[in-house]
């Protein structure tokens, strides 16, 4: 007779694990979609604020929402609102320094009513810094104190118990992310911008490294002269590993040779000892030019249907060479 492993659930308590997930997430789901009513007056006033703020948007919150918080404003500061977090505790013992009057102040505070923050309210009030919450009690000490309110309130919170932050901090966090996000298309943010705040992201190696960056240069570039034997170029594309040589007569780049031209020249019968690269190379080869961004050379990459290319200067003189490898390696592909 087979026994079920301990610890692994009986279908009945399978069947209520899904149920309950399922309830969380409808329940979570329902208060995010009640926000959308909720953009109103005091939400384009808090856009206005920030977008015409000449120094950082700082964000404060205590717990869950203190988490909630980090996150929103490491969304802010990466979409083009330079942003930070204060702790409100920290805040009333010295890091209140942080705040300046060219700043403005996002508050989150479910109840309105968190000691932390409203103790440092009259001194944000004092320094004349714009101050908006997001609370579930617009009626609140702080939802009454704050230039713009909005009103992030859900109609349970998704824990069963009714005590647990769930449905309270994901209506935060999406309201946080509209906030943002209108930010960055009013601001005109490109994918540009993002890839500077993000260069160790993929969209960040994709936009912003060139060829330069990633070009393989000096002993590391497979180069012959055009009288080279074929055999020992064959030697040179064997060495560098990329697949060809390029073949250059003083330093400018009259041809290369590569994998697909060597199985043509074997069918034609030719002597590999001696027979000169330059009667066989492929001339007038595709460039690439070391300023391009590595994406670009990609695609001349993928439009040609070849794997390799040299890198040349204005004057067509060889300074590197770039590989499908090279730019798999650093994260282009």
């Amino acid at each position: 007779m087979s026994r079920r492993p301990e610890g692994q659930p009986s279908q009945v308590h399978a069947e209520r694990l899904v149920e309950l997930a399922r309830a969380v997430i409808r329940t979570e789901a329902e208060a995010v979609q009640a926000l959308v009513e909720r953009v109103d007056a005091d939400f384009v006033r808090a856009c206005r604020w920030m977008l015409e703020c000449d120094g950082r948007v700082v964000v404060l919150g205590m717990g869950k929402s203190g988490h909630v918080a980090h996150k929103i404003a490491a969304t802010l500061a990466s979409t083009g609102t330079p942003a930070f977090f204060v702790h409100p505790g920290e805040a009333s013992h010295g890091d209140l320094g942080m705040i300046t009057p060219r700043d403005v102040v996002v508050a989150l505070s479910n109840s309105g009513e968190t000691e932390e923050i409203l103790t440092i309210v009259p001194l944000i009030k004092r320094l004349g810094v714009p101050l908006i919450a997001l609370t579930g009690n617009r009626a609140s000490r702080l939802g009454r104190e704050a230039d713009a309110c909005i009103d992030v309130s859900v109609a349970q919170e998704a824990c069963p118990l009714g005590l647990a932050p769930t449905a309270s901090t994901t209506a935060a966090l999406v309201m946080g992310d509209a906030l943002a996000v209108a930010l960055l298309e009013t601001r005109g943010f490109s994918a540009e911008d993002f890839a500077r705040t993000h260069p160790g992201g993929r969209l960040g190696r994709r936009l912003l490294l060139h060829v330069e960056d990633v070009m393989r240069t000096g002993e590391h570039v497979p180069r012959v002269r055009p009288d080279t034997p074929l055999l020992e170029a064959l030697m040179e594309i064997t060495a560098k590993g990329i697949g060809m040589t390029t073949v250059v007569d003083g330093e400018r780049v009259v041809g290369v040779f590569t994998d697909g031209d060597l199985r043509r020249t074997i069918d034609r019968g030719v002597d590999l000892r001696a027979t000169p690269i330059g009667s066989v190379m492929t001339r007038a080869p595709h460039t690439t030019r070391a300023g391009l961004l590595a994406v670009e050379a990609l695609k001349q990459m993928e439009d040609h249907e070849i794997n390799a290319l040299p890198v040349v200067d204005r004057q067509d003189r060889l300074i590197g060479a770039l590989s499908m490898h090279d730019l798999l390696q650093a994260g282009v592909i």
